[in-house]
């Protein structure tokens, strides 16, 4: 029997059914609308309205941010729905009994003094208080708070990846930023529109109250058979008793909702910081003590009074002076310790200017806006864009790009450095657009020509002006955040398999072991080592094949690595293994791939001139024959470009990588793929012929 009671007492324990106990409360809420109830249970509900409230208060006072107290909108609606349950059951038991329990009688008797004529006079200046001061501003604040706060949000979110693309927080953190964003937005959104229940509930109190006494006064005269005096005092006694018990709780909710929309955020409780902000000047508190000296002086005055009162300013300036001092010297102290540890630390600092960044942009002082998230720059939200979609595309985190000014450019010009060297560099003009014509605009449009810097397409910077006509003849218009962008992504595609270091391959590995952990053990370090794989995703990543399927690349590696150790020959078994990933890179949307070949006559010239190096295999052709090779290869492959198309090339599996080698200098973004990696459901559409 003991044990089956312990059993039921921890199945239904409250810490366990909190959603249930709260379905209760809120059907008992409802319950004491229709259901009478009897004086003895108002009473205790009256006790238990008051105190809810007074713990609410004291819960804001002693809150650091308001975000803290976040379920306060939805309490508030409850605690009002509660009070006006009681206001009816009050209500019922008035107008039925003549008597509403001694809660209400001792708030109507004590407070009034027995004269109700005193109770109406201070029931009307409580609500006074509560509808004209405290509800009306704390509504105001709210609306305020919750308009800005929405504002806020972008600029707020933009921060997060500011901050997040600079690596000064982790996604975790900015995640949880985010988060904390969006309820406080909710938070504030939500008591924009509490605040009107507490409006609500001194309206309804006043007409609760009216309705009693007047309803009170004809029942007792005309059913209960009273005298006029006598049906006075005793429903307005009660209905006023009834109305202060209401109204104080009212009050005191309506007062924790003031406190809450009009606190900002702190590391103290609310009294830490009156305390701490009140007396932080103590010269105020010793010019208000001597004035209430002086004022103490003047006949008729209360000095009494005025004296207690400026010794105890005058003791609180004492002590906040001293406060003040003590914090002065420890200051001091902190700041000499500081010093001496950055003394200490300066030697171990200078190996930091050892480290070098992998990527890059420097900004002339002209381009720093777009950099800025306060002035609108949206480029820090952009380059982490292209990581994500980096990862997502190619497989690789791209290392956190750097941001720094640098006044020795020009004012409009940027450029970007991969690990301190200049690879790319462009100027822009910032109250301009950059428009190209897709091949549909047929009329010049007014500006600066220019070429674009990703791809080296002929473009017009246009003003602002002249943005809506070269719209309205078909340009294609760009931002100049669009174009840095752009360019950075073309940049850091063209130079992926350097940013690859051997750490970034060891992270992808690990990332792998723990979906395919098998292979990760079979393969490093029994059959390659963490270099020669980094090589062959190196390989992969430099003619732009994703190394996102690293599952598939590291199978292959361990069935083809224990044949040859060969980082080219394994790179090529690898473009074999993700045929069908290669083929829908460059297949159009009706699955057909467009190609020129290699005629055999050129493809056995390159055979035959490979030979063996001490490292790998290699072509000695005359750089002269390689130029016409190039020649060749771009006239064939020139009517694939004409119709939009990839520029592909197709040989066998043995000559590709050596026919890559002979054009990808003149040619670098020709794509040249084996028979051995075509997806065998592809449909195959030849173009031409790369002829010798």
């Amino acid at each position: 029997m003991t044990v089956a009671a312990e059993t039921l007492r921890g199945r239904w324990s409250f810490a366990k059914n909190q959603d249930i106990a709260l379905a209760l409360c809120v059907i008992a809420i409802l319950g004491v609308l229709i259901i009478p109830i009897y004086t003895w249970m108002l009473d205790l509900l009256l006790t238990l309205s008051i105190s809810v409230s007074v713990i609410v208060l004291l819960m804001t006072i002693y809150l650091q941010r308001p975000v803290e107290f976040a379920v306060f909108p939805s309490l508030l609606l409850l605690l009002t729905l509660f009070r006006l349950s009681l206001n009816v059951a009050a209500t019922r038991l008035i107008l039925r009994d003549a008597d509403a329990g001694h809660v209400i009688r001792a708030f109507g008797g004590f407070v009034t003094g027995d004269s109700y004529v005193v109770g109406i006079v201070i029931f009307t200046i409580l609500v006074v208080i509560q509808f004209v001061v405290i509800t009306k501003g704390a509504t105001r604040i709210s609306e305020v708070a919750a308009r800005f706060t929405l504002d806020a949000m972008p600029g707020k979110q933009m921060g997060v990846d500011a901050d997040l693309n600079a690596g000064l927080i982790t996604e975790e953190q900015a995640r949880a930023r985010r988060r904390a964003i969006e309820h406080e937005a909710d938070f504030y959104g939500a008591m924009d529109g509490a605040t009107k229940f507490v409006r609500g509930d001194a309206i309804a109190g006043l007409i609760i109250t009216l309705v009693n006494i007047v309803g009170g006064f004809f029942i007792g005269m005309l059913v209960k058979g009273m005298e006029i005096g006598d049906a006075a005092r005793t429903y307005t006694t009660l209905t006023i008793g009834d109305g202060l018990v209401s109204q104080v709780p009212a009050l005191i909710v309506s007062t924790a909702a003031g406190l809450i929309v009009t606190r900002t955020a702190s590391e103290e409780n609310l009294g830490a910081d009156v305390a701490t902000q009140l007396t932080r000047y103590p010269r105020a508190l010793a010019v208000g003590a001597g004035l209430l000296v002086m004022l103490a002086l003047v006949p008729g005055m209360p000095q009494g009074s005025f004296l207690i009162i400026a010794l105890v300013l005058g003791v609180l300036a004492y002590q906040a002076w001293q406060m003040g001092q003590r914090k002065i010297v420890a200051e001091e102290a902190a700041r000499a310790v500081e010093r001496e540890a950055e003394a200490k630390e300066a030697p171990e600092r200078t190996e930091d200017l050892l480290t070098i960044d992998p990527l890059k942009i420097e900004l002339g002082y002209g381009l720093i806006g777009l950099a800025d998230s306060r002035q609108g720059g949206d480029v820090l939200t952009r380059i982490q864009i292209i990581r994500q979609q980096m990862a997502s595309r190619m497989g690789f985190v791209v290392p956190v790009v750097r941001i720094v000014d640098n006044m020795r450019l020009r004012p409009n010009e940027y450029r970007i450095r991969l690990r301190e060297a200049e690879i790319a560099r462009y100027e822009l003009m910032p109250d301009h657009f950059l428009a190209m014509n897709p091949g549909l605009a047929e009329e010049d449009i007014e500006g600066i020509a220019t070429r674009e810097p990703a791809f080296g397409l002929s473009a017009t910077w246009v003003s602002r002006a002249h943005r809506d006509r070269a719209e309205r003849l078909g340009y294609t218009l760009v931002e100049p955040s669009a174009v840095l962008a752009t360019h950075l992504t073309e940049v850091i595609l063209a130079h992926s398999a350097e940013l690859l270091s051997r750490q970034d391959a060891q992270n992808l590995v690990n990332h792998a072991k723990t979906a395919s952990g098998a292979v990760v053990d079979e393969l490093i370090p029994g059959v390659l080592n963490l270099g020669e794989v980094q090589k062959v995703l190196q390989n992969l990543l430099r003619e732009r094949v994703s190394i996102r399927n690293l599952e598939t690349i590291l199978e292959t590696l361990a069935d083809f690595g224990p044949r040859t150790r060969d980082t080219d020959v394994l790179t090529e078994y690898v473009r074999h293994a993700l045929a069908r990933q290669i083929t829908a890179e460059y297949a159009d949307d009706e699955g057909a791939l467009h190609v020129v070949t290699l005629a055999p006559e050129l493809e056995s010239e390159i055979l035959e001139a490979v030979r063996a190096g001490d490292t790998a295999a290699f072509v000695p052709i005359a750089p002269a024959r390689a130029d016409a090779i190039a020649r060749s290869a771009v006239q064939a492959v020139q009517p694939l470009i004409m119709a939009g198309q990839e520029a592909v090339v197709l040989t066998s599996a043995q000559a590709r990588r050596f026919f890559k080698r002979i054009v990808e200098r003149q040619l670098p973004r020709m794509v040249v793929l084996s028979y051995n990696e075509i997806d065998p459901s592809a449909r195959l559409e030849s173009e031409g012929q790369v002829s010798a």
